[in-house]
């Protein structure tokens, strides 16, 4: 005969004892939490005193389920990047003189601007691909330099006149030397002096000729910077570089000779250097589009600009640290980081694609003791196979899921 029971009863599901089979304990990834599935026997319960007046326990919590969907993953290579002007490189002043003027550090300086002054008179920027090696002077100079100075004057809108075409020949004359003096009374004569000499060129791709409009092309541009209207260049007079320059540094003062090194100067165009590992150079390679984590978390687009092929030891790392190559990147819209000078950003890289697969979060796999996995589909445990893992998902594929399969995962 039972006892009178006067206080509530509260109801608890009863937990049988697993079948007699092999038991899986399972693990969810995430958190580390360690979950025993079984089987709970319905409208089994069982009852227990507690004392009047104390609350009943909350029922289940319910779970959460995601849905699996069909998505193109990548895996990614994260390198640790700085924004800058990149490398700086020597200027040096190619003309015999004194340095009379130089700009600030910082400065940005473009075409047709003065770089330096060289004896109270301007040295300019002209863009191009090799320095003036010679003088720009007599009718008819054809040459690669020369072409130089016709589309720099060009472009600062001085009207050259027509070029010659290419495989056109023209004929230049040069001068004839000056006559020495009569020899002395009782001395034989001397050699006679040579006649004017006359070439005729063909013009190549790539070469310029200096017309007669060029050369007045030259002459208003001297006048316009307040130099001597000669109508010829000498070598000194302009550097060639590739484009606009930013002053990075200064190696002299006013007072210096003009015709040594005189200032660095980088890209006026913000890049961002990557010290890279040997082992990422399978994913890096110039044109390759990539994207730029910056400091505030905001991701831009980017591209490789240029890879290094020289290895050196990591600056201020120790002897034994691992080499790295330079790896330049460019973002597509430089005003995503006008405000930045300086900054360390992260410069993700994808490597492998796997394109419209299944794939589920990765905190809804379930690893099973035994070996696998698994997930928690409406019907129970699904076993799954694992392909790609990235960005948080992870490629699957097993018996009956598909793209809107709801599955648990851990919270």
């Amino acid at each position: 005969m039972h006892p009178k029971v006067d206080s509530p009863t509260e109801v608890i599901p009863l937990v049988p004892d697993p079948p007699p089979r092999r038991r899986s304990t399972v693990k969810w990834l995430a958190g580390g939490i360690v979950v025993v599935i079984a089987a709970v026997a319905a409208g089994i319960v069982v009852t227990r005193h507690r004392a009047s007046g104390q609350p009943a326990a909350p029922g289940p919590s319910a779970v959460e389920t995601v849905k699996l969907e069909r998505r193109d993953l990548s895996t990614t290579k994260q390198l640790d990047g700085s924004i800058g002007f990149g490398a700086s490189r020597p200027l040096a002043g190619h003309t015999e003189a004194t340095v009379t003027w130089l700009p600030a550090v910082g400065a940005t300086i473009k075409r047709g601007q003065q770089l330096f002054r060289a004896d109270d008179k301007p040295v300019s920027l002209f863009y191009g691909r090799m320095p003036l090696y010679r003088p720009i002077a007599g009718r008819q100079l054809v040459g690669r330099d020369v072409r130089i100075v016709a589309d720099n004057l060009r472009a600062l809108g001085y009207g050259i006149g027509n070029q010659p075409s290419v495989g056109e020949r023209v004929t230049r004359t040069e001068p004839a030397p000056v006559a020495s003096a009569a020899p002395a009374a009782g001395k034989a004569p001397e050699t006679p002096p040579a006649a004017a000499k006359s070439t005729t060129v063909k013009v190549r791709k790539g070469d310029g000729v200096l017309t007669t409009g060029l050369i007045a092309a030259i002459k208003d541009w001297q006048q316009d910077r307040g130099l001597p209207v000669t109508g010829r260049i000498a070598v000194g007079d302009v550097e060639v570089l590739p484009g606009a320059i930013r002053v990075d540094a200064l190696a002299v003062q006013p007072g210096s000779p003009a015709n040594g090194p005189l200032m660095s100067v980088t890209s006026t165009r913000k890049v961002i250097t990557v010290p890279a590992e040997l082992g990422d150079a399978a994913v890096l390679e110039r044109g390759k589009a990539v994207t730029v984590t910056l400091p505030d978390d905001r991701t831009v687009k980017a591209r490789i600009s240029s890879v290094g092929r020289t290895l050196a030891a990591p600056e201020g790392a120790v002897a034994d640290g691992e080499p790295t190559m330079t790896v330049a990147v460019t973002v597509d819209d430089p005003k995503a980081i006008a405000d930045l000078d300086s900054a360390d950003v992260r410069v993700n890289v994808a490597g492998t694609t796997v394109e419209d697969v299944l794939a589920a979060p990765i905190e809804a796999l379930i690893a099973l003791t035994e070996g696998g996995y698994a997930v928690q589909g409406p019907g129970g445990l699904v076993a799954v196979k694992t392909g790609m893992f990235a960005d948080g998902w992870v490629e699957i594929s097993g018996a009956g899921l598909d793209a809107g399969t709801d599955v648990v995962v851990a919270s």
